[in-house]
């Protein structure tokens, strides 16, 4: 995680820089609401504070300030993107909407009695892709 979100995004930057590349460069950083983690307000806005509370999140959050570190000191087309859940045909099978409708496509036919779930209380926001 840390490698790949963390120093990844360290790498790909510093590449843009020693190439020379910074003017001819636009890139984005795909960031993750998880950077919010332990939610201090609803909802989030440009102003909350990060509060990461997973290895992930923590390398994300490092990728989200060294984009803004190279956006201010190398004058680099570098932005951030805070994504939150979207859907789409590809969803993994672990996530919750795909656990929901695999569920009952396996009550309906009699494999599975029941639709187990986590933790009822989760909040989420959803988007779709297409």
């Amino acid at each position: 995680t840390a490698n790949t979100d963390a120093i990844g995004t360290l790498r790909i930057l510093e590449a843009i820089r020693i190439l020379g590349m910074t003017q001819k460069t636009k890139f984005y950083q795909a960031s993750t609401s998880e950077l919010y983690g332990k939610v201090q307000e609803v909802p989030q806005s440009e102003t909350t504070p990060f509060y990461p509370r997973s290895p992930y999140a923590v390398a994300k959050l490092y990728a989200y300030w060294i984009c803004v570190n190279y956006r201010e000191a190398y004058d680099m087309f570098a932005v951030n993107g805070i994504l939150f859940n979207h859907e789409s045909p590809i969803r993994g099978e672990t996530f919750v909407t795909r656990k929901i409708t695999r569920a009952a496509v396996r009550i309906a036919k009699g494999m599975q009695p029941k639709l187990f779930l986590g933790n009822l209380n989760a909040k989420r926001d959803w988007g779709h892709a297409t």
